[in-house]
């Protein structure tokens, strides 16, 4: 499994509490929320490298 990054992340409080609530519907944690919303950022201006995607995809088998 690929090693992750960690990064401490400065955030105004009420755009971490509406995080928090995104997650709580989506059924993830607020730090999965936010890799999400970083991936679909990614994805939609065609700037996600797929080597990355497809070894967590495997990983996660």
């Amino acid at each position: 499994m690929a090693k992750r990054k960690q990064y401490p992340l400065r955030i105004d409080p009420a755009v971490w509490e509406a995080i928090e609530r995104w997650a709580a519907d989506d059924m993830r944690s607020a730090n999965g929320q936010v890799e999400w919303i970083l991936r679909e950022a990614l994805r939609k201006a065609g700037r996600l490298p797929a080597k990355p995607e497809a070894a967590r995809q495997e990983g996660e088998s």
